[in-house]
Formats: C-alpha cells, sequence, structure tokens
C-alpha cells in the first residue's frame, strides 16, 4: 500500500521501534498528527489475558480527568418520574416509550443510553438494534441504574466504558489531537491504572503486553512498559 508524503514525514520523525515513556508518547502522538481535522487520540492496549475465559474478562469504566473532546449526545430511558432529573444533569433527550419506537424505526443519533432496571424488560426488545452498535445499557458500565441524573453527569464528564476484545486488546479514545500532552497523559495514565487495578487473579504473567498510542490516521508510538502501574 502507498504511503503518503505526509505519512512519511510523521514516519521520519521518530524510531519506530523504540518504546518511549507514556509522558513522551504523548508528547510525539501530537507532533506527528498530519490530519487535517481534530483526529482522535487512541490507546491501543495488549493484555495477557485470555478473554475467551470467564474469569479473564477486563470490562471496567473509568472518568477520564479532561474528557473525550467530544460532544457526548445521551438518551435518558426512564419513567416519566426521572425525566425531569435527567433533563437537569444534561440528558439531550430522556422519555421511553416514545424514544423506544424511534430506535425501532432505525433511529440510532446517540452516543450513550442511560437506562432504570425497572424499564429493562422493554429496553431489552432493542437489543437487536442496540447491541451491534454498542449501544445497549450495561449495569456493569453504569448505565443501568436507579441515580440516573449522576450517571448522566459522570458520562458527559469524560466517563467511557471499555471492554477486551476476543484478540485480547482494549482500544479507546483518549482525546483530540488539540488536546495538550498533558492533558493526554492524565487521561492515559488514569485508564491505565484502572485497567491495572482490574487485573484478573487468574492472569499469569505480563499482563500489559504493550501499550500503544495513535492518532485516527498517524502511526502508533510504543509506550514503554516500565513507565505505567502493572
Amino acid at each position: 500500500m502507498a504511503v503518503s508524503k505526509k505519512r512519511k514525514e510523521a514516519l521520519s520523525k521518530y524510531d519506530r521501534t523504540q518504546e518511549y515513556t507514556l509522558e513522551k508518547a504523548t508528547e510525539l502522538v501530537k507532533e506527528l498528527s498530519f490530519e487535517k481535522f481534530d483526529a482522535s487520540v487512541d490507546l491501543d492496549i495488549r493484555l495477557g489475558v485470555d478473554p475467551r475465559k470467564a474469569d479473564q474478562m477486563v470490562r471496567g469504566v473509568v472518568t477520564l480527568p479532561h474528557g473525550v473532546g467530544k460532544e457526548v449526545r445521551v438518551l435518558a430511558l426512564v419513567t416519566p418520574d426521572k425525566e425531569e432529573e435527567a433533563k437537569a444533569a444534561g440528558a439531550d433527550y430522556a422519555g421511553l416509550d416514545e424514544f423506544i419506537k424511534k430506535i425501532e424505526g432505525g433511529w440510532t443519533d446517540i452516543d450513550v443510553i442511560i437506562t432504570m432496571p425497572t424499564v429493562m424488560a422493554k429496553v431489552g426488545r432493542l437489543g437487536r438494534v442496540l447491541g451491534p452498535r454498542g449501544l445497549m445499557p450495561n449495569p456493569k458500565a453504569g448505565t443501568v441504574t436507579l441515580e440516573v441524573g449522576k450517571a448522566v453527569k459522570e458520562v458527559k464528564a469524560g466517563k467511557i466504558d471499555f471492554k477486551v476484545d476476543k484478540t485480547g486488546i482494549i482500544h479507546t479514545s483518549i482525546g483530540k489531537a488539540s488536546f495538550t500532552a498533558a492533558q493526554l497523559n492524565d487521561n492515559a495514565a488514569e485508564l491505565l491504572a484502572t485497567l491495572s487495578k482490574l487485573k484478573p487473579s487468574s492472569a499469569k504473567g505480563t499482563y500489559f503486553k504493550s501499550v500503544t498510542v495513535s492518532t485516527t490516521m498517524g502511526p502508533g508510538v510504543k509506550v514503554e512498559k516500565g513507565s505505567i502501574d502493572s
């Protein structure tokens, strides 16, 4: 595959085989960003776990100190008595039956859905539409709760959920290229610290096998594993 002139220029600015401290990697990734838009900055973490084993499935939530750099559209599927609480907390949409009908009709112009345990029977029917898009509420992600207002505020403030895929990798955004290197470093460090606490007791050997930071189209920068807690 042909390599663009801008990508070649970016690749010439650093040693692709070298590992850098997390602080240096977040500085470098900004220098290597050549996109004309405000690209997302992603963290890819290969874990020493076997996701096929239930006791090694790593999943959790984290609130990034500086958010993810984009407006998160939140739908609160709640009973009428919770609608005002959801809206006051910043939900873009709040309601139940009317939005269930919209979703059944194909509407998914949202980023996160927060709902309540008492209405999950209704929401569960939307799994075929929401599941493939990663929008299905989940108690482990804090999106099925009676504390609707609190959940909405946390999502709006930068709370994200993550899950290891079938190859043992967690891929998630930690901000935008317009963030300062210090902000990206803070967000990455918070995510890695959370992951470290979630290490399954049954996982043996090296937990953080590799950590790479990159922008949407930019080259990846390898992070020195010794510079993060594992």
